[in-house]
């Protein structure tokens, strides 16, 4: 995998990134699961930024718990590939926004993990996306994100 200009690995310390510290996981699941060339990354959450978006937190802040749930989502597809510039694409993000009802701008939040990924990974980075309010999401996280990326052979 390459972005515009370098390694995805390479980029990402470019950019000052760093993993947040990962808590142990429970419950009966896998954090990711291989099928042929698609990675299934489970949700994650943004542990340091919790509460509800116009309650708790303001949007600005909840773009910043997206970003967050990016970067532990990452840290899981490193983890089961090695590297990260064995992603090949992006695929799709389900973005979970703990929310009041009638928040209708989980969509911006949502941006503030895809606009990671493009940061990243350049144009292998733009993917499909869904991104839904819920009244209430584990741990009271602000938001929760899923991934299924497309991996070199």
């Amino acid at each position: 995998m390459s972005t515009d200009t370098a390694s995805a690995e390479a980029r990402f310390k470019e950019l000052g990134l760093t993993f947040p510290h990962a808590p142990g996981r429970t419950g009966n699941f896998l954090s990711t699961v291989r099928v042929g060339d698609l990675l299934f990354v489970s949700g994650q959450g943004s542990h340091d930024i919790r509460g509800k978006i116009g309650v708790d937190i303001d949007e600005d802040t909840a773009r910043l718990a997206a970003r967050e749930a990016a970067l532990r989502l990452l840290a899981l597809v490193r983890e089961e590939l090695g590297s990260l510039d064995r992603v090949k694409r992006i695929v799709k993000l389900l973005g979970f926004v703990n929310c009041q009802p009638g928040f209708d701008r989980g969509p911006q939040v949502i941006n503030g993990a895809s606009d990671l990924l493009v940061e990243l990974f350049g144009e292998a980075g733009r993917h499909a996306r869904s991104a839904i309010g819920a009244i209430a999401l584990p741990h009271d996280f602000a938001v929760e994100i899923e991934m299924i990326v497309q991996v070199e052979s």
